[in-house]
């Protein structure tokens, strides 16, 4: 059986993972902000673990999320602006991907309680993240995901939604093996 609707699950679950890239990288920039002027303390280590957190895997997450579900669905329209978009939205997650492994060996000194980054470096590594992302976001909303919406409109994506839940959670598993 086909629904009429794509299930709002899926989306919600993307756009409320992109609530949440703006609000962790909100965090990251009072944090880098922080340490720039008052060094680093306990609180600011653990703001650092939240966020090394989010972006190592969430946001990873996201990403594979969208490429295994949403973007396939975009390179098969004929419309080459749909097209392009989601041609350039997988090339987005490789400079947000190459930027983050600028970002996150500074973060994980910070989360060990280490000062040996340059904040200057990490707070324009963090401009560049920063514009990158909203830019990404911007596109996949204003264009990526309606066209997705409309593509998927026939399509059961009960089994997206429990692949991507699925994933997540041996993810959270690994991780957690990982730090024990």
């Amino acid at each position: 059986m086909t629904k009429s609707t794509v299930p709002p699950g899926v989306f919600e679950f993307l756009d409320a993972t992109h609530i949440r890239v703006g609000e962790h990288l909100q965090v990251l920039r009072q944090l880098v902000d922080r340490i720039a002027t008052d060094g680093l303390d306990h609180v600011s280590q653990e703001r650092a673990k939240e966020v090394l957190d989010f972006f190592a895997n969430d946001a990873r997450q996201h990403h594979l999320d969208e490429e295994k579900h949403v973007f396939p669905a975009l390179l098969a329209s004929p419309d080459p602006e749909v097209v392009h978009a989601a041609k350039r939205l997988t090339q987005d997650h490789g400079w947000l991907e190459e930027n983050w492994l600028a970002i996150e060996p500074s973060l994980s000194a910070a989360a060990d309680g280490n000062t040996w980054f340059d904040v200057t470096e990490l707070n324009h590594a963090l401009d560049v993240f920063e514009a990158l992302y909203q830019e990404h976001i911007e596109l996949e909303e204003t264009l990526a995901y309606p066209a997705a919406r409309k593509r998927l409109a026939d399509v059961n994506t009960d089994g997206m939604g429990r692949e991507m839940a699925a994933r997540r959670v041996a993810q959270k598993a690994k991780a957690h093996s990982k730090r024990d």
